[in-house]
């Protein structure tokens, strides 16, 4: 599905902070994770197969993203039990936090008005941000093809 979206965040711009759940019941804050290479993938939903296909890429190239410094984080507006479900069907490493209120989300401009099969609805977008270990946006992706998604991030990395 293409579609162009104009995302409120460009490079060099400051993240905006979150707080958030993580798979794991912890808490996630972006302020914690200053001075890390911090990979934000959003995604519509847990268990589906543009999803799967976009996670298990990132779990595959996890051990790269792990060399390079990076923290990946999926977020979604599923609950912590979605994620805890789909985190373990699929042995994903890395945390996905739940942004069931869409605070998070709606900060990163990675909602809007979406077409599937003819049918206009409000979702989330499939969204990438490289935030940089300043806290500043340092990549985007508005436009990702879920299958390719990990080796694309690992490249400017």
């Amino acid at each position: 599905m293409a579609r162009d979206i104009t995302l409120p965040l460009k490079t060099g711009d400051k993240a905006p902070a979150f707080v958030a759940t993580a798979t794991d019941g912890s808490t996630v804050r972006l302020a914690d994770l200053k001075g890390q290479h911090v990979i934000l993938y959003f995604y519509p939903r847990d268990d589906t197969p543009g999803c799967t296909k976009e996670a298990c890429g990132f779990r595959d190239a996890w051990v790269q993203f792990k060399k390079k410094g990076a923290i990946v984080l999926g977020v979604s507006g599923d609950s912590v039990k979605s994620h805890g479900k789909f985190a373990e069907k699929f042995q994903l490493p890395f945390p996905l936090l739940a942004d069931e209120d869409g605070t998070i989300v709606q900060a990163y401009g990675a909602w809007g008005l979406k077409k599937f099969m003819g049918r206009e609805y409000e979702g989330i977008f499939r969204v990438t941000y490289h935030i940089g270990p300043d806290g500043r946006i340092a990549h985007v992706w508005p436009k990702v093809k879920p299958e390719e998604h990990a080796a694309e991030v690992l490249a400017v990395l």
